[in-house]
């Protein structure tokens, strides 16, 4: 992998551009110099292969060089899981093995110049990734010991599809909420009637029409966008969320309309719940879909 043929290795969400010297994160640019990006190069070079420690001590430091090497080889290889989030224990890219050397054992994916990926690519492939990763040595999936961990939230990449389909349904709860509401608008306007007086049982009840008029539509596109795996819906969904939480925050209230079959106790439980949901919203969008970086 030479820069001229191959500027660009890839993997996961990480691109390093081997003429520029550079390692970049989700198309953002991450420190990483001197000899501990050496290092990555090399690894990356062979990635599948075991590369020893004199092979990297050849490559690295000259005969000629003085250095306690042992000591610099461990803090380059510590500064580069650093830097990628990995560990000695559960290595999911670099991998020690005792008295030999290290592997880079992540797919690689190599480019040449001109052909270096944009921030959707590499959302796109850090996806693929985290649905099938495989190994270049094994062609098998790892271990659940070495599983990827999210770019961002720093977790084990949960299942895609798992996490879209509770995003679904608690659109699909939402749903539930406005058309139950509206089917049942005139015992709610009773009901609030009773312990409001003029024009506070109007003006709650003008709410509830409004508000799930606008949620309703509102989440019938959550739904549909999941449920076609819109690649761009986390950052739509970062848009919106100020108003998404506003419209659930005030239908958290809800359970309190039923405080006579609930009872104080569990309607305050459901509230404090519903207050906590659209948060979770967010962090399952944010577990599918990767936002991308231009």
């Amino acid at each position: 992998m030479t820069p001229n043929k191959n500027r660009f290795a890839r993997f996961g969400v990480f691109e390093v551009d081997l003429a520029a010297g550079e390692l970049r994160k989700g198309g953002l640019k991450v420190r990483l110099q001197g000899q501990p990006f050496q290092v990555l190069v090399v690894l990356l070079e062979r990635a599948g292969e075991v590369v020893t420690r004199e092979e990297l001590r050849q490559n690295l430091w000259p005969s000629d060089t003085f250095v306690d090497f042992d000591h610099g080889l461990n803090t380059a290889i510590n500064k580069v899981r650093e830097v990628l989030g990995d560990s000695a224990s559960s290595p999911r890219y670099v991998e020690t093995l005792a008295r030999r050397g290290y592997r880079f054992i992540a797919p690689v994916q190599r480019a040449a110049a001109g052909e270096g990926s944009t921030g959707t690519e590499i959302a796109g492939a850090n996806r693929r990734e985290a649905d099938a990763l495989v190994s270049p040595r094994t062609g098998a999936s790892p271990a659940p010991g070495s599983a990827l961990l999210h770019p961002e939230l720093e977790i084990p990449v949960p299942n895609r599809a798992f996490t879209r389909g509770l995003f679904a349904l608690v659109q699909s709860m939402y749903l539930i909420f406005y058309v139950v509401a509206l089917f049942r608008l005139h015992g709610i306007e009773g009901l609030l009637d009773s312990f409001l007086a003029g024009w506070g049982a109007t003006t709650l009840t003008a709410a509830i029409v409004i508000t799930a008029g606008v949620g309703i539509p509102l989440r019938c596109y959550l739904i549909s966008a999941v449920a076609f795996d819109y690649q761009r819906l986390a950052e739509t969904f970062r848009r919106i969320f100020p108003f998404l939480l506003a419209l659930d925050e005030l239908w958290a209230v809800a359970p309190f309309l039923l405080t006579r079959n609930l009872g104080l106790g569990g309607a305050f439980a459901i509230s404090a719940a519903l207050l906590y949901l659209p948060f979770s919203e967010r962090t399952l969008i944010r577990m599918a879909y990767v936002i991308s970086k231009r």
